[in-house]
């Protein structure tokens, strides 16, 4: 097969063992910023680790962690405004804490229960709902931002995916549409280099999956998605160009999955344990802390505290979404059909019937 090679951007501050390479951006001196980054990506990982007993202990459903890739959500959390819009996938935890959408309510998501994507905080409001169905949340993204070019306003829009989505036709219709429209669009690849068991090596030739946005007419450039500072800059950028009417962009940030795709699968099963070892040797959290810790703004005592902290407020949100009620049976009847199809009214009666009887007796679940 022949290879194509086309240069673009690649961005990277740190290196593995969170050395400066290069001259940092002026913004990077402020330590405050980075220290809270750095305690967003804590909390992450701790909140992915509470999940994850939970699932295994039947608690909730199935999850899809985010180990090892939480310098991504924070950083996008981080910079998106209030009036932006954010058009997630299944593993955007991390922006979703940074939005205000509350950890039961995505304890209940992952439970199952609806009630866990009507968010109540205004701003988190605003945001879609997490997407499973892989890729169509990009074409979702591309009619909120021609809305938002229709009526003149200064908003972005800001949608995820994983590398696999890439090669869906959903994705490359929404670039297309993005590039041809110049829309106030950011789309940020997560290349976790897994696409479940597919590797990225196999499921697309194309040397970057950046460049797909070339064909589209826009910009597309290449991050170190384990270096906090690289990211933060790179979106940064992104969302400053969609926002003064320079239309979209595309940030691949390159990183690695270091769990399972989700609760439900075992990488042990087509993943080499040599592999998952070296990519821990690069993964996010450690470096930004050795970075942190190099300039003396982080110690072993600070973060001991921070992770006390993070417990307790994680403790706080799992006894919270346990006290929730469960919502009543017929609540699946809701929201599935405008009209009621005549083949299945045998079993709303049969449900209703059921409620009415266990409504009668001296316990209701």
């Amino acid at each position: 097969m022949t290879s194509h090679k086309i240069d673009l951007p690649f961005t990277r501050y740190l290196s593995p063992d969170g050395r400066l390479i290069g001259e940092l951006p002026a913004w990077a001196d402020d330590f405050n910023l980075l220290t809270r980054l750095y305690r967003q990506m804590v909390m992450t990982r701790l909140f992915d680790q509470k999940t994850v007993a939970l699932q295994r202990t039947g608690r909730i459903g199935t999850y899809a962690p985010t180990l090892g890739q939480e310098a991504i959500g924070v950083a996008v959390g981080s910079l998106m405004q209030a009036e932006d819009v954010l058009v997630p996938y299944y593993r955007d935890t991390p922006i979703q804490l940074l939005r205000g959408v509350k950890m039961e309510e995505i304890l209940l998501y992952w439970g199952g229960d609806e009630r866990g994507s009507v968010f109540s905080d205004p701003l988190a409001s605003r945001d879609f709902p997490l997407s499973v169905p892989i890729a169509t949340q990009s074409l979702h993204a591309c009619g909120v931002a021609t809305a938002f070019k229709i009526r003149g306003e200064h908003r972005v829009v800001v949608t995820t995916c994983g590398d696999g989505a890439t090669s869906k036709g959903d994705f490359l219709e929404a670039l297309n549409v993005a590039g041809a429209w110049q829309l106030p669009v950011v789309f940020v690849v997560n290349n976790n280099q897994w696409a479940i068991s597919v590797p990225r090596r196999i499921q697309c030739g194309a040397p970057t999956l950046a460049q797909k946005a070339i064909g589209a007419g826009f910009h597309g450039e290449q991050v170190d998605g384990n270096d906090m500072i690289a990211v933060y800059d790179r979106i940064a950028h992104a969302l400053d160009r969609a926002r003064q009417g320079k239309g979209p962009s595309l940030v691949e940030c390159i990183t690695y999955r270091l769990g399972d795709h989700t609760t439900a699968d075992d990488a042990t099963r087509y993943r080499n344990a040599d592999e998952v070892k070296k990519a821990w040797d690069e993964e996010p959290i450690k470096r930004l802390q050795t970075f942190l810790a190099n300039h003396r703004v982080w110690d072993e005592t600070r973060e001991q505290a921070l992770v006390a902290e993070c417990q307790d407020q994680l403790q706080a949100a799992v006894e919270r979404f346990e006290a929730i009620a469960e919502q009543p049976l017929e609540s699946i009847l809701e929201h599935v059909y405008a009209a009621w199809p005549a083949a299945l009214a045998d079993q709303r009666e049969a449900l209703r019937e059921r409620i009415a009887r266990r409504s009668g007796g001296a316990s209701h679940e």
